[in-house]
């Protein structure tokens, strides 16, 4: 299940296909919205030249494009399942094109590569230790655009979380990459993979537990969701907070220059500048920060979290 994969794909239709339109995208039984996000490679029907970074397909050519669909689909590669890996393009009311899912390499939480190993439960619980802490453990994730003042913001709150004697730790989208995910890029795959890493090691540090704080871009609905339900298949509570600022606002920040990099071609697949960044639908809690201080800011997520790590009269024991 993803919102986004990569096409093989034959265009027919009288109109170029272009990067950056959308398009009705059929696969299986379902019809939705697509936007071509990429096109990575492009077969000239004429010249049947190989043509690298063309922001179009005309007619007959054979292209490898990725896709950005609204909701999440069920799909694979073609050559794993057939039927589950064919897509129809409409420009308008008209077949245009169609295609098959190839090269994706898709989160499958199920399909463990090790074998003859069990999950070994240990002696000491969540439970335990939540007692012994005297607050209950969380996943806090806090999405948001670059700039929009994720990291600031985790700092302040494991801050005030620890001067209230409360075990947490932050996980921070530039200390992670700078060892646990220092083979990640940034392609729509490689964010895939460095949430999914965080989530875990978030789900094991909650699990011992510790009020763990994210401060992570995230911009991919489907990334977002995989997170959470890693988190709720190991029973963990986990909140969704959108750090919310505007682009504008963001990129008169630009507190590392960033967006001055991006915009200069420096730097490639930015978010909000040449990659997307999906709004969270439905996230536990906004936090608008172009319209109110850290501290507020921080006061506001606090509000909200704090009947929620409380304990149900709490009795200490051992075990």
């Amino acid at each position: 299940e993803s919102n986004r994969f990569k096409g093989r794909l034959f265009w027919m239709g009288h109109n170029h296909l272009e990067k950056g339109r959308r398009y009705k995208l059929r696969i299986t039984t379902r019809e939705v919205e697509a936007e071509v996000i990429s096109i990575e490679r492009v077969i000239d029907a004429s010249t049947l030249s190989d043509i690298q970074d063309r922001d179009f397909i005309a007619r007959d050519d054979v292209a490898e494009v990725t896709f950005r669909t609204r909701q999440p689909l069920v799909m694979d590669n073609h050559d794993k399942n057939a039927s589950l890996g064919r897509f129809v393009i409409m420009d308008g009311h008209h077949v245009a094109g169609g295609g098959i899912v190839f090269g994706g390499v898709y989160t499958d939480r199920t399909k463990i590569k090790s074998s003859n190993i069990t999950w070994s439960e240990a002696a000491v619980t969540r439970q335990h230790r939540e007692i012994r802490n005297g607050h209950k453990s969380a996943i806090v994730w806090l999405t948001g655009l670059s700039g929009a003042g994720k990291s600031t913001i985790a700092r302040e709150l494991e801050r005030e979380l620890f001067n209230r004697s409360m075990q947490a730790y932050i996980l921070d989208g530039d200390n992670v990459r700078h060892g646990l995910n220092s083979n990640l890029g940034f392609s729509p795959e490689d964010r895939e993979e460095n949430i999914r890493r965080v989530a875990e090691v978030a789900r094991l540090m909650a699990d011992a537990g510790s009020i763990v704080v994210t401060a992570f871009i995230a911009p991919y609905i489907a990334d977002r969701r995989r997170a959470r339900e890693i988190a709720l298949e190991g029973g963990l509570d986990f909140y969704l907070v959108h750090i919310n600022a505007s682009l504008e606002t963001c990129e008169a920040r630009d507190p590392k220059d960033l967006y001055k990099k991006a915009r200069a071609g420096e730097i490639q697949d930015f978010t909000g500048i040449d990659a997307p960044y999906e709004i969270p639908e439905n996230p536990d809690l906004v936090v608008n920060t172009e319209n109110q201080t850290l501290s507020e800011s921080v006061a506001e997520i606090l509000e909200f979290l704090r009947p929620k790590l409380r304990l149900d009269e709490p009795e200490m024991f051992a075990i």
